[in-house]
């Protein structure tokens, strides 16, 4: 039988999908912008995913865990951050995609804040 790995939660999938598709949205920005905001862009996006990985493999500790999700939030946050400075500087012109992206990583934030209080509550070392 088949433990369950990391790829099985949702809000790892959700924020590894978000990642890939900020990190191409970057690479479409200002040249400038490349190197400055877009690179902090892609890494707060990818952190997400990363942080849910590190936590995920440290679960029998389960402070350890939540420290880990509670970090992915921050670097989710984080995200939307990056995203509303580069649509404010205009860097970002494309207004359906901010708006899709934001959306998005409201979902994923709340998400995120439910799994950390289900961890809280229900979490059992192996």
């Amino acid at each position: 039988m088949r433990k369950g790995t990391y790829k099985d939660l949702e809000i790892y999938r959700l924020a590894h999908g978000l990642a890939v598709e900020c990190h191409k949205a970057s690479l479409r920005l200002p040249k400038f912008e490349m190197y400055e905001e877009g690179s902090q862009l892609r890494r707060s996006s990818k952190s997400i995913s990363n942080l849910i990985v590190e936590g995920f493999g440290r679960r029998r500790y389960k402070a350890d865990f939540v420290k880990f999700l509670v970090y992915s939030q921050a670097s989710c946050d984080e995200t939307k951050e990056h995203l509303e400075m580069l649509y404010d500087t205009q860097s970002l012109t494309d207004k359906d995609l901010f708006e899709r992206l934001m959306s998005r990583y409201d979902q994923l934030g709340a998400k995120i804040s439910k799994f950390i209080a289900s961890v809280e509550q229900h979490h059992r070392t192996p």
